[in-house]
């Protein structure tokens, strides 16, 4: 336990001066997120001009305190580093260096969408595809199709089903949270909800392994969500309404990434679109919004504006009301998630 403590704490301590430093250098140095007026379909977006200046790629001080804290709390007598912990970083880092060299080139550019953003969508596929090849390949992990646990429902997937299932589960988790990251705090906070849910479910799977037996070291798991916990909380410390650093593509794509993992390897792969609940409404509305423009030969369209959070801000809400509205419907989904888990732990450790 004291582990999940140093782990998180540490990251949160780095995070909140890794973030504060960032922002005063990349002022400095006019590295600033684009602000975007219109979209692709030519609508006006919502009203975000006094955010020019605000730098951007705060994700790197995320992904460092992170894998900061993660070290330092394994220098504690019998906290061991597990393979399948140091892949979930590795595919981690990969994810978050796609969305580093994304952020560099909109800020040289000085447009919103980086040079590369057409193939994009391809290279992080095909980076999700990897990590999943990677935690299959030279780990232990259970194949089997789950909701709370390996053998709930149970069903078996084989390697490559399993490989193709868990990539999916990557790429559309990690781009959920960046769409999803568009208001101050609003993705920060979400995954701090998140993070501390799946350090709870890994400890549950330590503490009882007579139930979750089939989770490869799983302190090692709950010490690597507890660092993700506390960089967020550290880093939203700089990036609450109004924000002095944004996260960048480098930090949603961290987030995304590790949270997929993190149900991939706790075996809760059901259980993630209620624990990212948040992030599948926000990806579902820009998926509801592009079927219905298609659909009806660009002349209607469901939204004001996708994602769903600037609907609202055109219907007048104000950012920190949408923000703080957002995080409470998230709370309730990851509480909802929650209750499922603790409801098929009480019946298991009951028989």
């Amino acid at each position: 336990m004291i582990a999940l403590f140093l782990s998180s704490v540490i990251a949160a301590a780095v995070s909140l001066a890794g973030s504060y430093w960032l922002a005063h250098a990349l002022r400095k140095r006019g590295r600033s997120q684009p602000i975007l007026q219109r979209n692709a379909d030519n609508l006006v977006a919502p009203e975000h001009q006094h955010k020019a200046g605000t730098p951007t790629m705060g994700g790197i001080a995320i992904l460092g305190a992170a894998l900061l804290g993660y070290l330092v709390s394994h220098l504690r007598d019998g906290v061991v580093f597990s393979n399948q912990t140091l892949i979930a970083f590795g595919g981690v880092i990969l994810m978050a260096s796609i969305g580093l060299i994304d952020d560099v080139m909109k800020v040289r550019a000085r447009q919103n969408r980086g040079l590369f953003w057409k193939l994009k969508g391809v290279i992080t596929l095909m980076a999700s595809f990897a990590i999943a090849s990677s935690l299959v390949i030279f780990t232990d992990i259970d194949t089997r199709l789950s909701l709370t646990r390996a053998d709930f429902p149970g069903w078996e997937l084989g390697s490559v089903g399993w490989t193709i299932w868990a990539g999916l589960i990557i790429f559309s988790t990690a781009n959920a949270v960046n769409v999803t990251d568009g208001l101050d705090g609003l993705a920060s906070g979400a995954a701090l909800f998140g993070f501390i849910a799946f350090t709870g479910i890994a400890y549950a799977g330590f503490r009882t392994p007579e139930v979750y037996g089939s989770i490869v070291h799983p302190y090692d798991l709950a010490v690597f969500s507890a660092a993700f916990a506390g960089a967020c909380i550290g880093f939203l410390w700089m990036n609450a309404a109004p924000a002095l650093i944004f996260m960048g593509d480098v930090g949603a794509l961290a987030i995304g990434t590790a949270l997929a993992v993190l149900a991939l390897t706790t075996n809760t792969h059901l259980l993630l679109p209620l624990i990212c609940g948040l992030n599948v409404l926000e990806i579902g509305s820009v998926a509801l919004q592009m079927g219905v423009f298609r659909a009806t030969g660009r002349r209607r369209r469901l939204f004001r504006l996708s994602p769903v959070h600037h609907h609202f801000e055109l219907a007048g809400w104000p950012e920190t009301r949408v923000i703080i509205r957002f995080w409470l419907i998230a709370g309730l989904f990851v509480a909802t998630a929650l209750g499922i888990y603790v409801a098929d732990f009480t019946e298991q450790v009951g028989r």
